[in-house]
């Protein structure tokens, strides 16, 4: 690594001519141990230090480009692009041969290439080379604009086509099609796609900065071997979850690898590179398919490449299967199933995988179907493959839970050891949160003064709204004013009956109210309005049975169920668990469970035994259920996790365009605060 570095000073000093510095290039290219990604990121990093002449940068870049692929033909990572159509990897050569350099005419102006440094648009400051593939070049780039704006995270990627891959006729299309797949492709688990522009000769995507690193880094590691069953779970799920989403929505990646799935430093799984993602589910809408095939590039990797693309059959959704769980059983064991060789090769071979010493019966079954190499042998769907690798464990109607970091998603005092299900099996007692049941009333407050004609309820709801951090409604019965909903553990009963007493009529109140912990003020309070309106409305959507008052007392270790009977509508769930830290999450629709629509009069347990695994507390926890009516809060999937401000915000603007749509009858709320009882207590 000293020797290339050595060479691009010598280069940059004049100690080197450019004849004799791409000489001792390609001989430092021929022995070079390390990889082709680390090699850029080192031209990356010598060119900001003192930037090279923009041809030299690009041959350069060429040259790491034909290592790349000389490597891949040996069994590397690394994507290809074939300059023929249906043309085999062995046939090809590399895109910048190794091997003496040649100076291009005295009169031939090389193409304009913009390296590290230079600025895109006048917009992109590009700063740092952090990937490179079959189709582009990718970089850390500072948005200056949102620089600008003083966003907190002014940094993006972009990925410019590669000039090899710019030669292809279709090059353009295939970056704009790229753009707009990856864009409907709204997943916690994928990256997040901006735009698609050009700057002169120069096409480029913009993208979401992931910091961390991707997981061919972690499996070519020295002394790598594998990891355990229980920390390489999270992260198949991860990616299952994102394969799962797009065959869901008719793509197949088509290129799926190690070196397209990042670990972030937030130990969450994306999965990124859709560039030849394909529509495997072709309807009359798909007019692109009869325009640009991205198949038609040849581009894949044959470590990871099924048979049946390798043949260049029609593509589905078992070819991202194979590639799984290849990688699947390099995170098991450190190496890869078929000792990278394609598939094709392997079952040429008659070569059969060995079991990991690690796995258990039911797992190894699992894993075994989703490398078979015949395609009607292998696991049909991805969320069949994540069940039952996970030996069942994590088994639901809607698929299995979608942990996306390294470890067993933390929810404070809910761990999600899977996610929602609706299932009707019958609960332990000790460990159901069911639906809640009245408070004992609180004893009347005397009159001072005669009976009088009890208020009205406009009266009732204006002394309510001016009780801070509640959700309250009133109702009166006789002379006596009956209350039910939640008050903070500041305000109490104290509060509420002071509030009312101060009014003509009220001769008694009896009180059904839950106290709850300040913290979850900012939660009650926004959606307050709703709650109330959802009771003081006829017609409300209600979660039948459920009242105010609720006590749901948990043990460590229990599982968390929640009783839901719809109104006589069709109407949508959403199920978010607020943290003590100030982050929510988003248990339905998640992942694996998008379909959250429920028939009018719909009785269900939402979750199951094992489904939603109480943990440790970490404060006071606030589950909250919405109904909504005719169509979901949000037209997107959003993230598992993500700041409760943020959501709160969003979350309030959409409920309050549904009430202006339909009225307060299209809008049901419920409140569940969950106490921990840690265990022996």
């Amino acid at each position: 690594m000293d020797s290339f570095a050595n060479a691009i000073h010598q280069l940059q000093s004049g100690a080197l001519q450019r004849p004799e510095f791409f000489a001792q290039l390609d001989r430092v290219l021929a022995s070079a141990p390390e990889s082709g990604a680390r090699l850029l990121e080192l031209l990356s990093q010598e060119h900001a230090r003192k930037p090279l002449p923009s041809e030299v940068y690009t041959q350069v870049q060429q040259r790491i480009g034909g290592l790349i692929a000389a490597r891949q033909r040996l069994g590397g990572d690394d994507t290809f692009v074939q300059t023929q159509p249906g043309a085999h990897a062995a046939e090809q050569d590399p895109p910048a041969a190794a091997g003496p350099a040649r100076e291009a005419p005295n009169d031939a102006e090389p193409e304009r290439m913009k390296g590290v440094g230079e600025t895109l648009n006048g917009r992109f400051v590009l700063e740092e080379c952090i990937g490179f593939g079959g189709m582009g070049t990718v970089y850390k780039a500072l948005d200056l604009r949102k620089l600008e704006a003083s966003d907190r995270k002014p940094y993006i990627a972009i990925k410019v086509l590669n000039v090899q891959f710019r030669g292809h006729p279709k090059s353009l299309i295939a970056l704009q099609r790229e753009a707009r797949k990856a864009q409907a492709l709204a997943h916690p688990n994928i990256v997040s796609v901006y735009d698609f522009d050009r700057d002169g000769p120069m096409v480029y995507l913009t993208m979401e900065y992931l910091q961390g690193k991707p997981l061919s880094q972690v499996l070519r590691a020295p002394g790598f071997s594998g990891m355990p069953y229980a920390d390489v779970l999270p992260i198949v799920t991860g990616m299952g979850s994102a394969l799962a989403y797009a065959h869901g929505r008719g793509f197949v990646h088509c290129d799926f690898k190690p070196g397209n799935v990042i670990l972030t430093d937030a130990g969450i799984v994306k999965v990124i590179d859709f560039g030849i993602a394909r529509v495997f589910q072709k309807t009359e809408e798909d007019v692109d398919v009869t325009v640009f095939d991205p198949g038609s590039l040849g581009a894949l990797t044959p470590a990871y490449a099924s048979p049946e693309m390798l043949e260049q059959r029609e593509p589905d959704p078992r070819d991202d299967i194979y590639a799984l769980a290849c990688i699947t059983y390099e995170l098991l064991t450190g190496h890869h199933p078929f000792n990278r060789l394609s598939s094709a090769q392997a079952r040429g071979a008659g070569m059969k995988p060995q079991r990991p010493a690690s796995l258990g019966r039911a797992q190894w079954q699992a894993l075994r179907c989703g490398l078979a190499l015949e395609r009607e042998a292998r696991t049909p769907t991805v969320m069949r493959f994540l069940d039952e690798f996970s030996a069942g464990s994590v088994k639901s109607r809607y698929g299995v839970a979608a942990a996306a970091g390294a470890g067993m998603l933390a929810l404070g005092a809910l761990g999600v050891a899977a996610w929602l299900t609706l299932g009707r099996e019958a609960r332990p007692p000790a460990a159901t949160a069911a639906s809640p049941a009245a408070a004992p009333a609180v004893p009347a407050v005397q009159p001072e003064a005669p009976a009088r004609p009890p208020p009205t309820p406009a009266a009732l709801a204006a002394a309510l709204a001016g009780i801070p951090c509640s959700a309250l409604a009133a109702a009166t019965r006789g002379d006596t004013v009956e209350v039910q909903g939640f008050v903070s553990k500041a305000t109490g009963p104290a509060g509420i009956k002071d509030a009312l007493a101060a009014l003509p009529g009220v001769a008694a109140v009896s009180l059904s109210v839950r106290q709850i912990d300040p913290a979850s003020c900012p939660v009650i309070s926004a959606l307050a309005p709703h709650w109330t309106a959802s009771r003081q409305s006829g017609g409300a959507l209600r979660l039948a049975g459920a009242q105010a008052g609720a006590a749901a007392v948990l043990a460590e270790g229990d599982s968390l169920m929640v009783d839901i009977t719809s109104p006589n509508a069709e109407s949508f769930v959403t199920v978010d668990a607020y943290l003590a830290d100030g982050k929510v999450i988003h248990l339905l629709p998640n992942a694996l469970a998008l379909d959250n629509k429920a028939p009018p009069n719909h009785a269900e347990t939402i979750g199951k035994p094992g489904d939603w695994i109480v943990g440790k507390s970490a404060g006071t926890e606030l589950v909250v259920v919405l109904l909504t009516t005719p169509k979901p809060l949000f037209p997107t999937l959003r993230r598992e996790s993500e700041p409760r401000a943020d959501y709160l915000a969003e979350l309030a603007a959409n409920l309050e365009q549904v009430r202006a749509h339909g009225g307060a009858g299209r809008i049901g709320v419920e409140f569940l605060p969950i106490t921990i009882k840690s265990q022996g207590r």
